[in-house]
């Protein structure tokens, strides 16, 4: 097992032992001291179970190494997580959305300080969590890890709007204003609204990645100066580069003298692959094509 994958598995996992603690103790709370917002939130950290669940088993298929079956690799996986990811995340959100609107028209309950100091709690163990599995997924270029990272900062936003309503409706007890109960459920609607928000945000970049989205210009740019500084390259052609999950795929069209010999082709070739790939370290594979430059063309033009 490499080290990237050990730190995929690693990170969640602790996503999973966390999530569920957080699930538990939420609904639990939620339900037994009438919290909208706390019931909300631990539906949300339900839904990152089930997501970090989804990343782990993607995790270890895209570090398998490309087969018959699966030339380019198994990157992919990871992206299909993330879509995974952001499917689970759209569901819980209109279910909080649904159960937030109902409470609306239904006498509100009295808050507790417990449902208070569950939310505080969620958001900060959220929030260790998001930088932890942020910081891993982008020292690895891990889209899985990412997604799992936007989903706890998804938990930190919505704990934050949970102890924030739960806090005003315990101000309206102690201040004797029954109409400030409604803050927990208006807090559970915004924590709504947030999810799927993070969930289209999520969704949209899994399927640019699987519609094999070119990369960015400026890499692209700098693929292009690598390989007009190897010698024998006369021009640059076509130059194509896409998200393959993880890593990156880049497809190169260069023209070369006519008049040098095979195996001279062959060294400029394997020149450009090699520095393109020392450069980039997530580029996993370059593959190119060389065509023939006469210094003819060169005076024509």
């Amino acid at each position: 097992m490499n080290q990237r994958e050990r730190a995929g598995k690693q990170a969640a996992w602790i996503s999973v032992v966390s999530n569920v603690m957080l699930t538990i103790m939420k609904l639990a709370v939620g339900y037994w001291f009438l919290s909208n917002a706390l019931i909300a939130d631990g539906f949300h950290s339900a839904a990152d179970v089930l997501a970090s669940v989804a990343v782990l088993f993607a995790m270890r298929i895209s570090n398998q190494p490309a087969d018959e079956e699966h030339p380019y690799g198994h990157g992919k996986a990871e992206v299909v997580a993330s879509g995974i990811v952001a499917g689970i995340l759209a569901v819980a959100a209109l279910e909080i959305a649904v159960g937030s609107v109902k409470a609306f028209f239904e006498t509100p309950h009295a808050p507790h300080w417990i449902a208070f100091a569950a939310a505080v709690f969620s958001w900060i163990l959220k929030q260790v969590l998001y930088s932890y599995t942020m910081r891993l997924g982008k020292k690895y270029n891990s889209a899985g890890l990412v997604a799992t990272a936007v989903d706890h900062k998804a938990d930190v936003i919505a704990s934050v709007f949970a102890f924030a309503g739960i806090g005003i409706a315990l101000a309206g007890n102690w201040l004797q204003m029954p109409s400030l109960y409604y803050a927990d459920s208006v807090a559970a609607f915004i924590v709504a609204l947030l999810i799927f928000k993070l969930a289209y945000e999520t969704g949209k970049e899994a399927v640019e990645v699987l519609m094999e989205r070119t990369v960015e210009p400026d890499k692209v740019e700098s693929f292009a100066r690598t390989i007009l500084s190897v010698p024998y390259v006369k021009r640059l052609d076509r130059l194509r580069a896409r998200a393959h999950g993880h890593y990156i795929l880049v497809d190169v069209r260069v023209a070369v003298p006519g008049t040098i010999t095979v195996q001279e082709g062959h060294d400029v070739a394997s020149a450009i692959r090699d520095r393109i790939k020392q450069e980039n370290p997530d580029v996993e594979e370059v593959l190119v094509h060389l065509n023939p430059w006469y210094r003819e063309e060169a005076s024509e033009s």
